[in-house]
């Protein structure tokens, strides 16, 4: 029962997260790592075949886990994230919500800028001499 219920809800992710491909709206990125989640607990096979696939090379390997996002990603992924924080901001008319949204963002700003400006460390060698 908890098998399916992880297959079910990785092909639920997996749509999403594709769609999103298509929709700025929806976050391609995390509905991709939930997918991996869901399927690397309930089928090795569907979670090989995932993270084997060109949509988890391109927008999770590529982009979050080595850090390989172009100039120009970055100015979609903040134009994205700009977006979908100016909406609420617009509807409601609220300056406390307004105020702590544009806190949220540009704490994202920051801490995506850090993230992908970081340098890898290599890893110690086991024998100094």
């Amino acid at each position: 029962m908890k098998k399916i219920l992880y297959i079910s809800l990785g092909c639920l992710t997996f749509g999403l997260g594709t769609i999103g491909i298509f929709l700025p709206i929806l976050p391609t990125t995390i509905f991709y790592i939930l997918t991996a989640f869901f399927w690397m607990r309930s089928s090795d096979y569907l979670y090989t075949k995932f993270i084997n696939s060109t949509y988890y090379q391109k927008y999770i390997q590529e982009s979050i886990v080595e850090k390989k996002i172009t100039p120009l990603g970055r100015v979609k992924l903040f134009t994205t994230l700009f977006i979908v924080f100016a909406i609420p901001c617009i509807i409601v008319r609220n300056s406390f919500m307004t105020t702590t949204l544009a806190l949220v963002f540009l704490a994202h700003l920051i801490g995506l800028n850090l993230y992908f400006n970081k340098k890898k460390i290599p890893p110690l060698n086991e024998t100094n001499e």
